[in-house]
């Protein structure tokens, strides 16, 4: 790569008013027709058409498995088609690779990340494309384009620290940053907002709406209807591979592409839960962690509710329910199962207290992806005799298990032999919540439990945590989805900057009460900087 590396795009400039949105939209950069895909027993996409303009954000709407993920691999030269045709720029393109698509201006972001953990951010921008000259690597340039891009996109990012060492929201602004890195002028973003915060996600929709003023074709996967209605010019809804129409964002109402994306009508997002509390099943006593990104926290979890977490990415929420499953090192503090003191938590004996946590990403930590479904969803129940004689698997008996449980979930399609990489996410979220079906369960951490899922799955996710705590079970829900955690709690502990900051219950439990919570300290912030000027 040579000094064109160092070109650098305008700053981000305000969102331009609903007047002008998308004034800029210009002529067809990319244009697929008939594109047809086949996998393995699925036919992913089938005669497809779509097209992208110069200066728009064109949204790929539908629920997961419905070929939005396949369609922009396609576009990004990640997959080829078994037929159809692509045309980039007015010219037919064959062959088309990662490298090619990127050297043509083609730059992806996708849901699933592609960072080396231990390479540093600097060093994962310029992976394949290192700045060098005579033979040497000149890391002085590109530090300081590192630095450029990220302060362009007004990210919180160290480019010295390791990948590894990131949480999850700054990996995401990790692989933004690398795909602006160089000139671009088709940017794919898979559920770009999915880890990042209020503040992170209106940096973002700055950045789209200047690369649009400079008739950068944004190609855009979401299943947030405020955000898709925010930044949309247009959106194309996919269902089971097909094309079901494509409309202007201001001809078409939620509701109706709630209908074109799932064929029925969804009239209630969230369902009523009779919450009966009873006996607490978890409680967390002053807990700190090593890391300190909990400090003196205490929480309770009752049978027969769902008992919410909110709070903003990096406040702890997360960290909070980790550590009780034994993945996060704790510093004091004490951890209660059903009355008995858990000393040294970790996931092979909180599991067999009846403890089970689904964490919030299912790529690293929740699923092998490379192993089939009946597998992953019995790999925690395996010390159970409905499983195994004598320490000998019954595959008889854990065919017959995992097959009833997936029906249950309405996975779709039920094959429980096929390889989980192949399922879409809300397939693969399914897959995991299986797992704790498996054995007797009490309480349930739900962490983030419907991040990239489409409307219809979550609606059954939600179904699935109706049901569970209606039966006397105990659910905690961690989410940064603030009208998840209103409508399914009974009670909701808020969490700021490691600390919790309020327990809202009854009519307390609102929006108002809960961005308060967010917000104080910066606005008390503020109060003192003015008493200071």
């Amino acid at each position: 790569m040579n000094d064109d590396v160092r070109n650098q795009r305008p700053s981000p400039t305000p969102l331009p008013s609903a007047e002008n949105a998308g004034g800029g939209v210009g002529s067809v950069i990319l244009k697929t027709e008939g594109i047809t895909k086949r996998f393995p027993g699925v036919l992913a996409l089938d005669d497809v058409d779509f097209e992208l303009r110069s200066g728009e954000v064109h949204v790929l709407f539908g629920e997961n498995g419905a070929g939005k993920s396949t369609l922009i691999n396609i576009i990004a030269g990640t997959y080829a088609p078994d037929s159809g045709t692509v045309t980039y720029d007015g010219k037919k393109i064959q062959h088309l690779t990662p490298h090619s698509a990127r050297v043509m201006g083609i730059s992806p972001v996708f849901q699933e990340f592609s960072l080396v953990p231990d390479l540093t951010v600097e060093e994962n921008l310029f992976l394949g494309r290192e700045v060098s000259s005579l033979g040497f690597l000149r890391k002085g340039a590109m530090r300081e384009r590192a630095a450029e891009v990220i302060e362009t996109l007004g990210f919180d990012l160290n480019p010295k620290m390791r990948v590894q060492q990131l949480s999850r929201a700054h990996q995401q602004m990790v692989e933004i940053a690398k795909a602006l890195l160089a000139e671009v002028r088709l940017l794919i973003l898979d559920e770009p907002t999915a880890s990042l915060t209020e503040s992170e996600t209106y940096k973002l929709f700055e950045l789209i709406e200047s690369l649009k003023t400079d008739g950068v074709g944004v190609i855009y996967v979401s299943h947030r209807m405020r955000e898709i209605k925010q930044i949309a010019d247009r959106i194309t809804v996919l269902r089971d591979g097909r094309k079901i129409a494509t409309r202007d964002v201001e001809s078409v109402t939620e509701n109706e592409l709630v209908e074109l994306m799932t064929g029925r009508k969804i009239d209630v997002l969230f369902p009523t839960i009779e919450h009966s509390p009873t006996d607490t099943l978890l409680e967390i006593k002053n807990l700190t962690l090593a890391t300190h990104s909990v400090q003196d926290v205490s929480v309770i979890a009752r049978a027969g509710e769902v008992t919410g977490i909110a709070g903003l990415v990096g406040c702890g929420k997360s960290e909070l329910v980790r550590a009780v499953y034994g993945l996060e090192p704790i510093q004091s503090g004490e951890i209660y199962i059903k009355g008995d003191r858990v000393e040294d938590p970790a996931p092979n004996t909180v599991l067999q207290k009846g403890v089970c946590y689904f964490p919030s990403d299912r790529v690293v930590e929740g699923l092998a992806l490379e192993r089939p479904i009946r597998e992953n969803a019995s790999m925690a129940a395996l010390d159970l005799a409905q499983f195994a004689r004598l320490r000998v698997l019954d595959r008889a008996g854990e065919r017959r298990i995992i097959q009833d449980i997936v029906d249950r979930l309405k996975l779709r399609p039920p094959n429980i032999e096929r390889v989980v990489s192949n399922l879409s996410g809300g397939n693969r979220q399914k897959v995991m919540l299986a797992r704790g079906l498996t054995r007797e369960t009490d309480v349930f951490l739900f962490d983030e439990p419907t991040v990239g899922i489409d409307v219809g799955a979550k609606v059954e996710v939600y179904e699935l945590m109706k049901a569970l705590v209606e039966a006397g079970a105990a659910i905690v829900l961690v989410s940064s989805e603030l009208p998840e955690v209103l409508h399914l709690s009974n009670r909701l502990y808020v969490m700021h900057r490691t600390r919790l900051v309020a327990e809202l219950s009854g009519e307390d439990m609102n929006e108002q009460a809960v961005l308060s919570c967010f917000f104080q300290d910066e606005e008390k912030e503020m109060q003192l900087e003015a008493a200071r000027a």
